[in-house]
């Protein structure tokens, strides 16, 4: 007898919950009226704290103050920041009046800032005035007056913000600024643009995935239901907030049951996370891969109570079974759940569950969320590929994004006539319905749990003087999952090019995660007969240079 056909690929998540049908403004008062005086936010660098009730008072005032200023429904208010209370602040106030928060990279600099600022609009910059070694305040002043539409800069902690949290408060007491704030709640649609995150791009400069509060909010709330969250959870968030991982399956997840946030540092540290765990009693626990390596390696690791922890997510890059295990093992989070999406997608499109046995955990990426569609296609065709074969992972449903901001182009390439997302990357589906992502159509490089193009940095890189052509790839790498190598072909007569030059050539134009750890010298590169460069054939002949002589940073053909 012949066996039946492998069923399709495709796959859609359960309708049984509903989905929200209200905006983020609207979620903060409801969870407000029903757990006043539950904490929601703990900042430990600060020591501050704020309970619901607290928060919405904290919330009230920054938006009071941005309406002061002028701004209202649509318009652009970007946040440069690494985590703090004020970007929580300002998520929601901006949410409360439905200007569209634009979240800004903190590893940016100014060529990369100057160009959100103007492809987005921006009038308003919330920022602080430096972090480590960024000087926001200097890269403000220098972008903005080539920025047209941008107002105002408002530095956290300067007589700016004040003057602006005074305003709201005398909105408050005395101009009936709550009836103002009612007023214009009313008049925000659920599927209003909320957000604007900048991915990058293949092609040249970022584009802006633009999220609405139905996208953004719900994804939260089902990625929390799926994480079993209550009110009684504590969710310890070192991942970054501008980031879809640390504002909506961090912040919005909390927000949409009552949960706390914790932030342990405003930028990821392993030792400062262990301690909040510890101190804070947290329940869960998020990061990328290369975050739980450095707290499992940390040498005071043992020193750490973390016997709170039940839950957490992690995600960006594949995770590696042996840390996986360790994660369950050794720091109790009996419930970890693997995440995949991508910002487009505001961001997860499947999960792990807390059922689902450790070998499906440590292995795939889950299955499909609620109210949600995937298909494994054929890139061709788009029709769903048998289960087992390999294919493009597409996405659809409610938290697939509005559009790229301004790029209708864009827009069109990414997300098909039938409302597909097409996310480029290589996936096999299971008989169950798991799924395995095995490869990138694009060129994308992960590295700790950052989505890097190549084709932007290349474009940098050819703005060096010595660099006649210049293909950049991922290789592997144990820290951060991939590295980046640039491989390049130097102008006539031009002197050698090392990496420590080539660094020494993007320090403080391009975030230092985009910076090429390697370089590799060639005549040629390799390619097709009909002139493609072989990226593939690229990556197999690093990774033989680098076992070779992988401490080098240079290579020579």
């Amino acid at each position: 007898m012949t066996p039946p056909p492998p069923a399709p690929s495709i796959s859609a998540g359960s309708t049984s919950v509903p989905l929200l049908e209200h905006t983020i403004g609207v979620a903060l008062d409801r969870v407000v009226a029903a757990f006043p005086d539950r904490e929601a936010l703990v900042d430990l660098p600060s020591g501050r704290r704020w309970t619901y009730r607290e928060l919405a008072a904290e919330v009230e005032r920054v938006a009071l103050g941005l309406l002061g200023l002028g701004l209202g429904p649509g318009d652009r208010v970007g946040i440069w920041a690494p985590n703090c209370p004020e970007w929580v602040f300002t998520q929601y106030a901006t949410a409360r009046i439905g200007a569209i928060l634009v979240t800004v990279n903190p590893g940016y600099r100014t060529h990369e800032v100057e160009y959100v600022l103007r492809q987005a609009g921006i009038r308003t910059v919330v920022a602080v005035p430096d972090f480590k070694t960024s000087d926001y305040a200097a890269m403000l002043a220098e972008a903005g007056p080539h920025c047209p539409e941008l107002r105002d800069v408002l530095l956290i902690g300067s007589p700016a913000w004040r003057e602006l949290l005074t305003q709201g408060e005398e909105e408050a007491a005395e101009r009936g600024g709550r009836d103002r704030l009612a007023a214009i709640g009313a008049g925000l649609s659920p599927y209003d643009p909320i957000n604007i995150q900048y991915t990058s791009g293949t092609t040249g400069f970022p584009k802006g995935a633009t999220l609405s509060h139905h996208n953004i909010l719900n994804n939260g709330y089902f990625v929390g239901e799926l994480c079993g969250y209550t009110e009684a959870d504590r969710i310890c968030v070192p991942v970054p907030f501008y980031h879809c991982f640390g504002m909506v399956m961090g912040n919005l997840a909390a927000l949409s049951h009552g949960a706390c946030v914790v932030i342990p540092a405003p930028a990821f540290e392993a030792v400062a996370t262990l301690r909040a765990v510890a101190a804070e009693r947290c329940t869960s626990l998020y990061g990328v891969p290369t975050m739980f390596i450095a707290e499992l390696n940390d040498p005071g690791f043992a020193e750490h109570d973390l016997s709170s922890l039940r839950t957490g997510i992690m995600a960006g890059s594949p995770c590696p079974i042996e840390v996986m295990k360790q994660v369950v093992d050794r720091m109790g989070m009996r419930d970890v759940s693997i995440c995949y999406g991508m910002t487009e997608t505001s961001p997860v499109s499947t999960q792990t569950r807390a059922e689902d046995p450790l070998e499906r955990r440590v292995s795939t990426v889950g299955r499909v969320g609620p109210h949600l569609e995937v298909k494994v296609a054929d890139p061709a065709t788009g029709d769903p590929v048998p289960r087992g074969t390999p294919g493009e992972l597409r996405t659809r449903g409610y938290s697939v994004m509005l559009g790229y901001w301004d790029r209708p182009d864009r827009t069109a390439e990414a997300i098909d006539a039938e409302g597909w997302m097409h996310t480029g990357d290589l996936a096999v589906m299971d008989d169950e319905g798991y799924l395995n992502i095995t490869g990138r159509l694009k060129d994308m490089v992960i590295r700790g749990g950052e989505n890097v193009y190549p084709r932007e940095i290349e474009e940098f890189l050819h703005t060096h003087p010595d660099v006649l052509d210049v293909q950049v790839i991922g290789v592997p790498d144990v820290k951060y999952g991939e590295e980046l190598m640039a491989w390049v072909r130097l102008r006539p007569g031009a002197p050698e090019l090392t990496a420590e030059a080539l660094r020494a050539f993007c320090a403080g134009r391009i975030a230092h995660y985009k910076v090429p750890r390697y370089v590799h010298l060639v005549e040629e590169f390799p390619m097709t007969v009909t002139g493609k460069i072989r990226k593939v054939e690229m990556r197999e002949r690093a990774v033989e240079l680098l076992g070779l002589d992988g401490a080098a940073g240079v290579e020579h053909a």
